[in-house]
Formats: structure tokens, C-alpha cells, sequence
């Protein structure tokens, strides 16, 4: 398989975390947002949403949307699990991931930002005040669905919730969000880079990285 991907993505971070941790091969093509690549007509073919990541499989197929193509691995590899068998748990993983992927990853996204500014006029310091301000909103969200007593999120392994919290904690970090308040969610972010899937999936740790 190939993983159409960019260092910093979140979206990107989540998927190379799965593929990871359900020890499936693949290749990383890099995919400069910053320079634009994302908006190549040949890249444009395989992902018209222009966004990373993209998930080429073994036989050409192509798949968009990090969420879509996490339960297309699980479905592929369904060990370790990302979603629990039980219906109420599963539904509730489901809904912290989306906290994540729908709720916070969407207004921060670099082109919303990029036309706050241009657009609208937002300073610099202003842009990432309002990355700021939404990541901090979901946190609190988050961080209120989950139980006590347990390693991760939801369970003693991690899943699907746990990946996307991971990815988006590195742009916590990045951007200064004051985490004071999440020290629940700093102890899952802990308990997961200590795994070699979520360390190897480091944005850090990818050939693109700069």
C-alpha cells in the first residue's frame, strides 16, 4: 500500500498510527501542503478533496478520509481492534473520535485558517488564538465523556478515540494550547507514545519531516 501523506497532517498521523499498530506494510509518498502539491492535477485525480491522507491499495484502489480509512483497516486486520464489539462502548468511542475528527480538526484545518486570514483579516495571533480556542472546546468535551480507571480513553488498549486524540494533541502542543486543564488526556498521550506504532507514526519520525 501506499500512504499518501504529510508530516504534520493529524489526519495522517491517525492513519500511520493504525497501519502501525496492525502491523500492515506501506510505503509514505509525501505530500507538501505547505507548497501546494496537494492541488497538482495528478494528485487532485487520486484525492479530489485535495487534502491528505490517501490510502492506495495493492490493486490501485484508492481510498480518501482518514475516519473511512480506519474502519476499512479494522475491517482488513481486525486485530487489535479500533472499535469494541459492545454497542454502547462502540458508539461511544465513536463519538469522542468525532469530537475530534468533526468538531475540532475541521476549523483548524490549515485552508479554514488560511481564509480567516486572507479573507477576513485575522492577524497572525489572532489565527492561532481561534486554533486555540477550539481545540481547547473539544478537549473539555472530550475529556468529559470518559470514565475513570482506565489506561486509555475507553479501554486498556487503545482505540480509535485514543488515535485520533493522540494526533490531535501534537498540534495542541505545537500551537501552545494551555493543557493544564487535561491532564487526563496528557496521561493517554503518555501511555500511547510509549507504543512502537504510535512512535513510529510520529510526525517527527516520518521521511518528509523538516
Amino acid at each position: 500500500m501506499k500512504l499518501y501523506s504529510y508530516w504534520r497532517s493529524t489526519t495522517s498521523y491517525r492513519v500511520r498510527v493504525a497501519l502501525h499498530l496492525k502491523g500492515l506494510a506501506f510505503d509514505t509518498i509525501p505530500v507538501d501542503l505547505v507548497a501546494g502539491a496537494q492541488r497538482a492535477p495528478e494528485y487532485i485525480a487520486r484525492n479530489p478533496i485535495k487534502g491528505v491522507p490517501t490510502l492506495e491499495l495493492d490493486d490501485g484502489t484508492v481510498l480518501t478520509q482518514s475516519l473511512a480509512i480506519l474502519e476499512y483497516l479494522d475491517h482488513i486486520a481486525p486485530e487489535p481492534a479500533l472499535l469494541p464489539d459492545d454497542p454502547v462502548l462502540r458508539a461511544k468511542v465513536q463519538a469522542a473520535a468525532q469530537i475530534i475528527a468533526m468538531d475540532i480538526h475541521p476549523v483548524n484545518n490549515l485552508k479554514v485558517v488560511s481564509r480567516l486570514k486572507s479573507e477576513h483579516g485575522l492577524s497572525a495571533d489572532e489565527g492561532t488564538e481561534w486554533i486555540r480556542h477550539w481545540m481547547s472546546e473539544g478537549f473539555h468535551a472530550y475529556q468529559a465523556l470518559l470514565p475513570q480507571g482506565t489506561t486509555y480513553s475507553f479501554s486498556d488498549t487503545p482505540l480509535l478515540c485514543d488515535i485520533c486524540l493522540v494526533a490531535q494533541l501534537y498540534n495542541a502542543h505545537r500551537w501552545g494550547v494551555d493543557m493544564s486543564p487535561f491532564a487526563r488526556l496528557l496521561e493517554i498521550e503518555n501511555h500511547a507514545l510509549k507504543l512502537p506504532a504510535f512512535d513510529a507514526a510520529r510526525p517527527e519520525n516520518q521521511p518528509d519531516a523538516s
